[in-house]
C-alpha cells in the first residue's frame, strides 16, 4: 500500500482529502504543521508528500527544500498560492507536481497516481547478502533471522539509502533525525554507523565513510 504524507492546515480540506485517499486504498497521514511533518518524515518510508505552501509555523517551500536536500522523496504542492512565481519556485526546488486550489478531486487523484507511477520507492535493498526490508524496518540475515535495529539507527540507514549516491554530512544527519531538538554531538552518528555495520557485516562496503564529511550508502538496490 502506498503511503502518503498530507501537510494541510485547513482542517476541513485535510479531513476530506484524507477520507477520500483512504477510500482509494492509500495509507495517509495528515498533519497540519511543518514541525509535525518533519516528525512524521522520520517515522517510516513514504511514497509521496503532498503539501500546502502557507503553513502556520513556516513555509511549505522550506519543508520541500528540507525533503529534497535529504531524500529522493517526490513532492506535490497543493496550494492557493499559484502565481507563475510560486510555480517556478516550486519546480526549482524539485517538486514533481504543482496543483492550484481550488482543484477537481479527480484531477488530484490522477496527478497523485502519475507521480507514484513515475517515482517508485525502493522497498528492499540488498548488501553483502543481507536484505534490508524498509517497510518492516528489518535486516534479514542469510540464515533467515530478522534483526530489528533501534528505531533511530534504522532511520539513519533509511536516510543513507534514500539520499544515495549523495554523501550526507553528520550535521545533516543530526538535522534530519533530530531537527531543532538535537542536543547530541557528531560522535553519536559514528556510533550508530558502527552498530549498523555490525548488522550488515560491512566494515566499509555498504556504508562508506567520506573523510571529513560524513557517510554514503554504497550497497546495491534490488
Amino acid at each position: 500500500m502506498k503511503r502518503l504524507l498530507l501537510v494541510e492546515d485547513d482542517r476541513s480540506l485535510g479531513a476530506t482529502l484524507q477520507e477520500r485517499l483512504l477510500r482509494e486504498k492509500y495509507e495517509v497521514a495528515w498533519v497540519e504543521t511543518k514541525q509535525r511533518a518533519l516528525k512524521k518524515l522520520g517515522e517510516g518510508l513514504w511514497d509521496l508528500v503532498i503539501l500546502d505552501i502557507g503553513l502556520p509555523d513556516g513555509s511549505g517551500f522550506e519543508l520541500a527544500r528540507h525533503i529534497k536536500a535529504s531524500t529522493s522523496l517526490p513532492v506535490m504542492f497543493m496550494t492557493a498560492l499559484s502565481t507563475a512565481e510560486h510555480r517556478l519556485e516550486g519546480f526549482e526546488i524539485g517538486a514533481e507536481e504543482f496543483i492550484p486550489k481550488p482543484f477537481h478531486l479527480q484531477e488530484l487523484l490522477l496527478r497523485i497516481r502519475h507521480v507514484l507511477d513515475s517515482h517508485p520507492v525502493r522497498r528492499q535493498i540488498v548488501c553483502n547478502g543481507r536484505v534490508i526490508e524498509l517497510e518492516n524496518r528489518a535486516i534479514v540475515q542469510p540464515d533467515g533471522r530478522r534483526e530489528h535495529p533501534a528505531a533511530r539507527d534504522f532511520e539513519l540507514l533509511q536516510l543513507l539509502i534514500t539520499t544515495s549516491p549523495r554523501v550526507i554530512s553528520r550535521n545533516q544527519i543530526l538535522d534530519v533525525l533530530w531537527g531543532e531538538d538535537k542536543f547530541l554531538n557528531q560522535r553519536t552518528i559514528d556510533n550508530m554507523v558502527v552498530r549498523l555495520r555490525q548488522l550488515l557485516v560491512s566494515p566499509s562496503n555498504c556504508i562508506r565513510s567520506v573523510r571529513g564529511i560524513g557517510y554514503q550508502w554504497s550497497g546495491d538496490a534490488e
